[in-house]
């Protein structure tokens, strides 16, 4: 009698009767073929927000529905990002330290908190090593670097008063792949920039215990002019056969913000298409 129950289960699977349908899905239990992230809404401080890269992070965070806030020195494109995008514009020179603290202290004191800071800020002054002045290379430092220092100081300062801890927390710091590599006429900016490296992970050791992560990114060639009138030859260098663009670190910066993202902490993600893993002899 077994035996004949067994046949009939057989027959039924075989004749697809009692055949269920299975619901397919994706890992996120959507439809196949799409990814849906639920980002919480964050109080986001973007360094150097008002064009280029920096504009591109504060367009992605107020799409997700973020509180944003950046500053800048370019006051013109500061308040037509400011306007386009429904951010906070603080007018400000980041190399004037009493200014960038005050400027973390009205965003803090309004919003009770930041969640997230984004070091974007920073200048090139690429000249010839005997031209550059020792003033020169000091300022590069005092925009590029410091502000790292500065913004990170400002937020543990912060955390430490609260009477509640807030265990979410991300700085991202952007530096670039010249701190590993470098052509003539380069040294402020390479010299910062590896500090951007250096300080990265020294500032995750310090910030473990406040629950908030730091990382870089550094960005290899970003277009951040007019894409459409690069060359042939600019796109094929690259080993994914292209040019990148701002929207390529804004992504980055969004996927370290996510808060199931708080294993990666200390890293510096290279994002240049391949560039500096690419052999080349001339």
């Amino acid at each position: 009698m077994a035996d004949n129950y067994l046949e009939k289960k057989m027959e039924e699977h075989r004749s697809g009767k009692n055949n269920k349908p299975v619901k397919r899905c994706t890992p996120t239990g959507t439809k196949p073929g799409t990814i849906n992230v639920k980002f919480p809404q964050r109080r986001v401080f973007v360094t150097g927000g008002a064009k280029g890269i920096g504009r591109a992070i504060v367009e992605a965070f107020r799409r997700a529905d973020c509180k944003v806030a950046f500053c800048d020195i370019d006051t013109k494109a500061g308040t037509a990002t400011a306007q386009a995008t429904g951010s906070q514009f603080h007018p400000i020179d980041v190399s004037d330290v009493d200014a960038l603290e005050k400027c973390m202290t009205r965003i803090i004191e309004a919003w009770g908190d930041i969640d997230v800071v984004v070091n974007n800020v920073g200048i090139g002054n690429f000249k010839p090593l005997t031209e550059m002045t020792v003033e020169e290379f000091d300022y590069v430092m005092s925009v590029n670097l410091r502000p790292v220092f500065i913004t990170a100081r400002r937020l543990a300062l912060h955390r430490q008063s609260l009477e509640a801890p807030n265990t979410y927390g991300r700085i991202i710091n952007i530096c670039s792949t010249r701190y590993m590599m470098s052509e003539p006429g380069t040294e402020a900016y390479a010299a910062s920039k590896g500090g951007v490296a250096s300080i990265t992970h020294a500032l995750m050791a310090s910030l473990s215990p406040l629950g908030i992560t730091v990382n870089a990114i550094s960005p290899g060639w970003i277009e951040t002019g007019k894409y459409e009138e690069l060359s042939e030859a600019d796109h094929l260098q690259h080993p994914s056969r292209r040019v990148g663009q701002v929207s390529d670190i804004a992504r980055a910066c969004m996927f370290l913000a996510l808060p199931e993202n708080d294993f990666i902490n200390g890293e510096n993600i290279v994002i240049d298409g391949g560039m500096t893993r690419k052999m080349i002899y001339v």
